[in-house]
Formats: C-alpha cells, sequence, structure tokens
C-alpha cells in the first residue's frame, strides 16, 4: 500500500494536462524519492513494485514513465533508490540544457519556427536561442481542447519573443510561412516513428509538402527500448461539447520519413536508423 503523500504526486500526474512527459517523469522521480524517505525492506520492495505499475499508468503512451521505471531498481535499500531517484531528476535537467544548446544551433537570424503543442525542450530551445542574441518568431497552434499553446504562448510573452497563436485548422496555412518546425516528443519508437500531441502529424505532412524541415526535440529517456510505432498504446480520453461526443485521442504518430531529426542530449539523431 502506498503512503498517501506519494499517491497525491501520482494523483497530481494523471490530473495534468499542460506539461507533458519530461514533466511528468521528474515528478514520478520525485514520488520515488518520497517512498524510498518513508519506507525500507521488504515494506519498500512491495511499494517499489507498486508504484512501477502506478507511475506506467498514468500514461502508457509516455516511453519517460516506462523508462523511469527501469532506471529505479526494486530493492529494500532506501539510500539506492533515493540516489537513483536523484540521478534521474539531474540528468534530466541536464539533458534539456544541452538539448536547448544543439537545437538552437538550428535557428538561423530571422527564422519563422512553427510547433504544435507545449513542449519543455522546444522552449529550452527557444530560450537557448534567445540568450545567443538570435532573432526569430513562432507560429503556434492553440492545440485545443486542453490549449496547451497558449501555455506556450505566455512562455514565449515572458521571454519577449514575437509569436502569433492559430486555430489547428490553419496548420496548412501558415506552414507556408514558416522557415523550421519544431515539436516535443512523448514517444520515439523503435522504428523511428514520434509521438506527440494529436495533430503533430498533420503538420509534419504540412510541412513535407512545403519543404518546411520537420524536427523533433526529446531526451533520450523518451526513446522506447522495445516498442514499435504499431504497438504503441494510443489513450483517447472522453471529451464532450454541447452535449456531443467528441473523439479525442490525445496523440498521433508521425513516420520516420517525415522528420529531419531529433534533437537530443547526444546531438541530432536521424530516424530510425541512429535510433
Amino acid at each position: 500500500m502506498l503512503p498517501t503523500e506519494v499517491k497525491m504526486i501520482i494523483e497530481e500526474m494523471k490530473a495534468e494536462r499542460i506539461r507533458g512527459a519530461s514533466w511528468l517523469a521528474k515528478k514520478g522521480a520525485e514520488a520515488y524519492r518520497l517512498l524510498a524517505e518513508m519506507m525500507e525492506g521488504e515494506e519498500l520492495e512491495k511499494a517499489l513494485e507498486e508504484i512501477r505499475e502506478e507511475i506506467i499508468n498514468v500514461n502508457m503512451t509516455m516511453a519517460s514513465l516506462y523508462n523511469l521505471t527501469r532506471f529505479i531498481p526494486i530493492t529494500g535499500n532506501p539510500t539506492l533508490v533515493k540516489s537513483k531517484a536523484e540521478e534521474f531528476i539531474k540528468l534530466s535537467e541536464e539533458a534539456k540544457r544541452e538539448i536547448g544548446n544543439i537545437g538552437s544551433e538550428l535557428i538561423d537570424e530571422n527564422e519563422v519556427i512553427i510547433t504544435h503543442s507545449f513542449s519543455s525542450a522546444v522552449l529550452e530551445i527557444l530560450k537557448s536561442a534567445r540568450r545567443k542574441g538570435k532573432r526569430f518568431r513562432v507560429i503556434l497552434t492553440e492545440s485545443n481542447p486542453d490549449y496547451e499553446g497558449i501555455a506556450l504562448a505566455r512562455e514565449l510573452e515572458k521571454l519577449d519573443v514575437p509569436f502569433e497563436v492559430i486555430t489547428d485548422a490553419q496548420i496548412g496555412l501558415f506552414s507556408k510561412k514558416a522557415t523550421l518546425a519544431l515539436v516535443g516528443a512523448d514517444n520515439i519508437t523503435q522504428d523511428g516513428a514520434l509521438i506527440n500531441k494529436a495533430g503533430t502529424y498533420l503538420l509534419a505532412l504540412a510541412c513535407h509538402d512545403n519543404s518546411v524541415p520537420f524536427y523533433g526535440a526529446a531526451e533520450s529517456f523518451k526513446i522506447h527500448p522495445e516498442l514499435k510505432s504499431e504497438e504503441v498504446e494510443i489513450i483517447e480520453r472522453p471529451y464532450t461539447r454541447q452535449g456531443f461526443r467528441v473523439r479525442n485521442y490525445l496523440f498521433d504518430i508521425t513516420p520516420w520519413k517525415y522528420i529531419r531529426g531529433i534533437i537530443t542530449e547526444f546531438g541530432v539523431l536521424i530516424p530510425p536508423k541512429e535510433i
């Protein structure tokens, strides 16, 4: 039985709608760390078995949660569990900074960047480019029904980066105005597909049709060690509008052939051969 304090973190993860796989994985690591501070021995081992299943079930599409549970060993040693959880958090923060540095080098002067949804990795790239004095502007979708794009707009406003928000339906129209596409990822499969907020595939198709280079940005812990694209379980969340049920799959799958590269802390990987 998991302690109430740990259950509260997991419930917070389940309720989150805006922040993505990176935030959830870090939050999951915090739950592990808290668990190690409260239990030891056989009791800890049993709790680790339980929390492993709970964290994966927060969102089965996200490779980051699966890889987090593989990173933390099942052991009765609380010191080891805590140190591994803290190591995961440290590595994830370092990876984000390196992605920002590497990805910002892809941004040329007066670049017009189009993106979809809210990605902390993409935001880090834009922050890094801004620190380097580069001038660019961003086209971002509102990303309904949870409107993650509005959250990104608020962050860009703080950075004083020029941007315009578009409806999701205008992806095809505005991709013609872009020179670079950057999106995050919740999962990179073994066959090089990118799993991200529904609508990403449409953006990739539009960019392909308009010769706009399309890049994903993801920490290496978002690369799934086993699954291929056809094996990924895509979650559908209940959604209604004006009394009608609206189909609401959270993610879609972008095949590798539409992806110029995946920006990771190890460099830009070319899918699928370098995944």
